[in-house]
């Protein structure tokens, strides 16, 4: 059966370059698709780690490692690629088989072996990363751009809900001791089917467009591929947005998801069960946070102030989390506060695009995703051997180690005075 072509309003937006003034139905379900994968992408990342007892057993602890850093080698590497092949050939074109790629990986995954295992990972990075820089490229070509920030936000709230999915339902499913006893092997079989099956409604509903090749990319050259980067990486503007927008994740990435639990429990003298407790506080805030400061943002028609605001309010959290004694304060409110501030970091995703030309969207999302996960390869390290090789912590050594991440977020603010405003506010002022 032929499948019918896009309604003509499908195709006025690409073909004019001009986003529409308001939300169509159509358009806001293409985004919507992007959104579930990554959703699904972020529920396949976690999967691993609440299988890390059932995989230890399969493959020895040494696998487990390999894999994970592999993935996320490939997933910043892979950011700059699919940024340029989204601009050249479009949604239509390149979404729908990068999503194929992540199920496939899903099903090599199932086949049990650790090569596999290692390789399906890989392999599912590389389709993974297409996932927010997707649903990002969609909302901004697609959608009103008053409404920007408000869609990158609720993007990065489904991929949170995502990691929540990937982690409980699983661990429910593998529990031998559970009333659904499933293999881990055929979780991954599963997560394999729902990702081919997106990936066929994705290729119906996406709009076919082919991208801003004609107009702004040439024929296919190294000149015209690397020119995009050249455009953007020579823009101090972008430097400036990947840069804060590194820093304000880092804070709950590293220090909250990364050593909160660990703080908590060495530190200050909680149960490992309570300090997970309040730690996962800080997911639940980005799920508030980022559709919330998004929204402000647009409705108020700027960036900075918005960008501002939560970078202080996640400042004061932070030093709160470090310095006041348990009991003062309860520590889970601190976690739920630095998650929905940290949402402020999802606005340089949306002034990336907006300072750069919107031939290179797709471009800007996935450079600005290359630096927020580079700033966090930085800092993860840094953070790591100021903890020295003591197994046995206590606050003060915490609080030399955190140091670093008190520091960028300083530096966050500090560079957000130097962002240009690009709300629609400021545009229409001028």
């Amino acid at each position: 059966m032929a499948i019918p072509p896009s309604p003509p309003t499908a195709a006025a937006p690409a073909a004019s370059g001009a986003q529409p003034q308001k939300l169509q139905p159509l358009y806001v379900l293409a985004w919507f698709l992007c959104a579930l994968f990554y959703f699904y992408q972020y529920a396949i990342r976690s999967a691993p780690g609440i299988m890390q007892h059932e995989l230890a057993s399969a493959w020895g602890n040494s696998h487990l490692g390999l894999m994970i850093a592999s993935y996320y080698i490939v997933y910043a590497l892979m950011a700059l690629v699919v940024g340029v092949l989204l601009d050249r050939y479009g949604a239509h074109a390149i979404l729908p088989g990068f999503i194929a790629v992540t199920g496939v990986g899903c099903l090599i995954f199932a086949q049990g072996s650790a090569v596999a295992g290692i390789g399906g990972y890989v392999i599912q990075a590389i389709g993974a990363i297409c996932a927010f820089v997707g649903a990002s490229y969609v909302a901004a070509r697609y959608l009103p751009a008053r409404t920007l920030a408000l869609f990158v936000g609720l993007t990065q709230c489904l991929g949170m809900a995502g990691a929540a999915f990937g982690s409980k339902p699983t661990r429910m499913l593998i529990d031998p001791a559970g009333h659904w006893h499933v293999s881990w092997e055929h979780i991954w079989l599963g997560f394999g089917v729902i990702g081919l099956a997106l990936a066929a409604a994705v290729w119906v509903i996406m709009p076919r467009d082919s991208g801003d090749s004609a107009q702004h990319h040439g024929t296919l050259s190294v000149g015209n591929v690397l020119r995009p980067f050249r455009i953007i990486f020579s823009n101090p503007q972008s430097w400036c947005a990947g840069v804060i927008g590194g820093l304000l994740f880092v804070p709950t990435t590293i220090g909250a998801l990364g050593w909160g639990a660990s703080m908590l429990s060495g530190g200050e003298g909680t149960t490992m069960a309570f300090a997970a407790s309040d730690v996962s506080m800080v997911p639940i805030g980005w799920v508030i946070g980022c559709p919330l400061l998004g929204w402000i943002s647009d409705r108020i028609g700027r960036r900075k102030p918005v960008l501002l605001g939560g970078a202080v309010v996640l400042l004061a959290a932070s030093v709160c989390a470090l310095y006041v004694p348990v009991g003062v304060m309860p520590r889970y409110m601190v976690a739920l506060i630095m998650g929905i501030a940290s949402g402020a970091a999802m606005i340089p995703f949306s002034s990336m695009k907006e300072v750069n030309p919107p031939q290179v969207k797709g471009t800007a999302a996935g450079v600005m995703n290359f630096l927020v996960f580079g700033t966090t390869g930085i800092m993860s390290p840094l953070v790591s051997a100021l903890m020295g090789k003591g197994q046995a912590l206590d606050m003060v050594e915490y609080r030399h180690a955190f140091m670093p991440l008190i520091i960028g977020i300083v530096i966050a603010i500090g560079l957000s005075f130097f962002l240009r405003e690009t709300g629609w506010a400021a545009r229409k002022q001028a």
